[in-house]
């Protein structure tokens, strides 16, 4: 039997944004995508395929047994502003990877690019009007591209998976928001495997089942699920509350807020796991 197909989101950044690329491909575009979440795939079990925001969702899905949403940049607050109860966070994103040579979807003067135009979904979901109008917004391509992909996957049944950036988003998708800033959870000294807190998992839920009740991770983010979006429930929380995990209470949809991929055990964390025994039914 073959294996199964995981199509893993990437980002894109200008040659520019890396260090130690020659001047000739400083205006040249360049995809990157973490080994990790490949590496952890292919530990499972599946084949890691990198999608480029160049593809129509609709023409890659078809081809694909499961989806993962990595992490990166924060989605622009403009997708969920209009439900917010806080107020929009506009300081630096401690993760937009300005230390690593590139740059967080910004050019030199600070202004996003590039940008994509996304059409309004029915049921208040991301793009949405705040009068619930057929309007567009305007958000960075890496949105647009990765709420069409998640879209396309739930269309087809494929089994997603969101990681750190991936629950945000797929909370905005549903019509939910996301705390606007959480330094405490901004572990930016130390390895990315250290764990500072320990997350706890709902009795009964897909997470419970993966990691017990209780499991330490990580903590690479400065924003985190609020109000959950249509169809989603938290199923693990940190110590102060905020939201480590949901889940779709219908579909095979997972997330977390930590970064598996990065942990010690990563090869062998039940995550990839869950991705995979899915993918393949």
């Amino acid at each position: 039997m073959p294996k199964p197909l995981i199509g893993l989101s990437g980002r894109r950044r200008a040659g520019a944004r890396i260090r130690g690329f020659p001047p000739v491909f400083v205006d040249v575009e360049v995809d990157l995508y973490i080994a990790h979440y490949a590496q952890a795939v292919h530990a499972a079990g599946a084949i890691a395929l990198h999608v480029p925001l160049d593809a129509d969702p609709a023409d890659v899905v078809p081809h694909l047994d499961a989806v993962l949403l990595t992490g990166g940049e924060d989605v622009a607050a403009c997708l969920y502003a209009d439900r917010l109860r806080e107020q929009v966070y506009e300081g630096v994103d401690p993760f937009a990877e300005h230390a690593a040579g590139f740059d967080n979807d910004t050019d030199d003067t600070g202004s996003v690019a590039p940008m994509a135009t996304l059409h309004a979904r029915d049921g208040g979901r991301a793009g949405q009007a705040g009068d619930n109008s057929s309007a567009t917004s305007t958000v960075p391509l890496r949105d647009a591209f990765e709420i069409a992909l998640l879209d396309a996957a739930v269309n087809s049944g494929l089994p997603v998976l969101g990681i750190c950036r991936g629950p945000q988003l797929i909370n905005i998708a549903a019509g939910g928001t996301l705390h606007q800033h959480l330094p405490e959870h901004a572990a930016t000294e130390g390895p990315p495997d250290a764990t500072p807190h320990t997350v706890t998992t709902t009795e009964g839920s897909q997470l419970r089942e993966m990691y017990g009740p209780e499991v330490a991770v990580n903590s690479l983010h400065h924003q985190a699920v609020d109000r959950l979006g249509d169809g989603y429930i938290a199923t693990a929380h940190s110590p102060d509350g905020i939201i480590e995990g949901i889940e779709h209470t219908e579909l095979p949809i997972l997330a977390v807020q930590w970064h598996p991929e990065l942990m010690t055990e990563a090869l062998a964390d039940p995550c990839f796991g869950w991705l995979v025994e899915h993918a393949g039914r």
